[in-house]
């Protein structure tokens, strides 16, 4: 690997990496903790992540409980999650909060799958940035006299390899998440 793809690896990486995190949070009509990861909980003063005041768990296809490690804000909790517009109605059953999750609409998946859809382009953009300041990087480095022609043109080319990777992973991620939504 050349080294003006190396110094932009990471910010390949973490393109990846955030629409990952990104496309965890679209609801698929299953249950999943990771939609709960912007939840802030108004908690001592301060407000604080969901999953730092209490234990998210999987009950079953379609129901989380939250647990509360100190009951006294279960009803910040509540109110948190209510106030987040996720779609769900949490139920204070007094030890932990149930949260059911609704069957989505057909219209409700293909608005999901719009949503995906934009966080990918998204996440495109960000690959396609990393490229053009990796290209930028080889072609002065040619002008400079610092790389042949020749080795210009192969860097170039491992760049393309390397970003059509990368670009068909983030591919792969979206179709995957988008069978999760479509699937009933």
């Amino acid at each position: 690997m050349n080294q003006y793809l190396q110094q932009r690896q990471s910010e390949l990486k973490q393109a990846i990496e955030f629409f990952q995190k990104d496309i965890a949070a679209i609801r698929t009509g299953r249950a999943n903790p990771a939609m709960l990861d912007g939840v802030l909980v108004e908690a001592y003063g301060a407000k604080v992540p969901l999953m730092q005041v209490g234990n998210i768990s999987v009950v079953d296809a379609r129901c989380l409980t939250v647990t509360a490690w100190d009951k006294n804000i279960l009803k910040e909790i509540e109110k948190a999650i209510a106030a987040a517009e996720l779609g769900v109605n949490p139920v204070n059953e007094g030890d932990k909060i149930r949260i059911t999750i609704p069957q989505p609409t057909e219209e409700d998946r293909r608005e999901r799958v719009k949503k995906l859809n934009e966080k990918l382009e998204h996440a495109k953009v960000s690959v396609r940035q990393a490229r053009d300041k990796i290209k930028a990087g080889i072609e002065e480095a040619e002008k400079n006299k610092a790389i042949s022609e020749d080795d210009k043109f192969r860097n170039l080319k491992e760049m393309e390899e390397e970003i059509k990777k990368h670009n068909d992973e983030l591919q792969k991620l979206r179709e995957k998440k988008e069978k999760e939504i479509m699937t009933i």
